[in-house]
C-alpha cells in the first residue's frame, strides 16, 4: 500500500477506533459501574499490557533512540490519555449511572478545540480556514444531534454536574494525549506505542491503586464482569488504539481529533439502538451533519493543510 493511499485511509482508522470507544460506553463498561474506577481502569490497562509484553519485549532497545523531549511524551499519553483520561470519563459515566448521558458526551465533543489549539503550539500544524469552517460545522452537528433545540440541563439532580466537571477533564486530557501521540509516533512504531501507551499507564494505575487502597476491591469483581473485562481488553482497548495510532501517524492531529467525534456520535446512535431513547428530527439532522463533515474532512486531506 502506498503513502498516498495510506493517508487517504488514515482518517477512517482513526474513525473506526473511536467508534469502538462508543461501543465501550455504552454497550460494555456499564457492567463494571459498581467496582472503583480506579480497580476498572488499573485492569484494562495491566492485562492489556502483560498479554502484550511477550510480542515486543525484543523491541526495547528502541527505547535508546528516543530523546528526553519523546521521552516525556510517552509520559503525557500514558498519563494524560491512559490515567486520567480514561479514569475521568469513567467517573463521568459512573456518576449519572447511564442515564444522563447527554451532557457528558457533549463536554467530550469539545475536545477538537482543544486538541487543535495544543496541535497548533506544541506541532505547529497550521490548517486553512476552510478545515476550520468544516470543523465548526462538524461541532454545530454534534450539538444539534445531542440536545436539538434544547439547552443542556447541568441541574439535573443526578450528579450531572459532577459528571460535566469530570467530563471536561477528560476532555483536555485526552486532546493532550492526541497531540502528544501524533510527536511519539515520529520516531516509534505505530504498535511499538500502542505497547508503551498501556504499560506505562499500567504501571501509573499500580501506583495509584496502591496509595488507594484499590486492590481489596478485587474480591468483588464478578465472573460477568471478567468476561466484560476480557472483552475491552481485546476489542476497544488495545486494538482499537492500535487502530488509532495507525490512524495517526499519516493525518495531523488536528484532522484526527475531529475524526474522533465518531466517539460520542456512536454513543449517541447506540443510546438510540441499544436504550430506545430516541432522537428527534432535528437532533438526527445533527447527525447527518456530523457525519457528512466528518466524512468530507476526512475524504480531502490535502485542502486543509497550508
Amino acid at each position: 500500500m502506498n503513502d498516498h493511499l495510506k493517508q487517504k485511509l488514515a482518517p477512517y482508522f482513526v474513525i473506526l477506533a473511536a467508534s469502538l470507544w462508543g461501543v465501550d460506553g455504552i454497550v460494555l463498561r456499564p457492567y463494571l459501574y459498581r467496582l472503583p474506577v480506579v480497580l476498572v481502569v488499573m485492569i484494562e490497562t495491566s492485562m492489556a499490557a502483560i498479554l502484550m509484553t511477550p510480542f515486543f519485549i525484543r523491541y526495547f532497545g528502541r527505547l535508546r533512540l528516543l530523546n528526553y523531549k519523546e521521552w516525556l511524551s510517552l509520559l503525557a499519553v500514558a498519563l494524560f490519555g491512559g490515567a486520567i483520561g480514561t479514569l475521568a470519563i469513567t467517573r463521568a459515566i459512573f456518576y449519572v449511572n447511564y442515564v444522563n448521558l447527554s451532557v457528558v458526551v457533549l463536554i467530550q465533543k469539545l475536545q477538537p478545540v482543544f486538541a487543535i489549539g495544543l496541535a497548533a503550539l506544541f506541532l505547529k500544524e497550521r490548517l486553512s480556514k476552510r478545515f476550520l469552517k468544516w470543523a465548526a460545522l462538524a461541532l454545530i452537528g454534534a450539538y444539534f444531534m445531542t440536545f436539538g433545540w434544547r439547552l443542556p440541563n447541568f441541574f439535573t439532580g443526578d450528579k450531572t454536574l459532577e459528571a460535566a466537571g469530570f467530563a471536561m477533564l477528560a476532555t483536555m486530557s485526552f486532546a493532550a494525549s492526541t497531540v502528544f501521540s501524533k510527536r511519539l509516533l515520529r520516531r516509534i512504531d505505530f504498535h511499538f506505542a500502542t505497547y508503551l501507551r498501556f504499560l506505562v499507564t499500567a504501571l501509573i494505575m499500580v501506583v495509584l491503586g496502591a496509595f488507594t487502597n484499590t486492590y481489596q476491591a478485587i474480591g468483588q469483581i464478578t465472573s460477568q464482569q471478567i468476561l466484560v473485562f476480557a472483552l475491552i481488553i481485546f476489542s476497544t482497548g488495545a486494538p482499537a488504539i492500535f487502530l488509532y495510532y495507525y490512524g495517526l501517524r499519516k493525518i495531523p492531529a488536528s484532522i484526527a481529533t475531529i475524526c474522533e467525534l465518531s466517539f460520542p456520535a456512536t454513543a449517541i446512535l447506540l443510546e438510540y439502538f441499544v436504550r430506545h431513547r430516541l432522537l428527534d428530527t432535528v437532533q438526527w439532522l445533527g447527525t447527518f451533519v456530523l457525519i457528512f463533515a466528518i466524512v468530507r474532512i476526512s475524504m480531502r486531506i490535502n485542502e486543509w493543510l497550508e
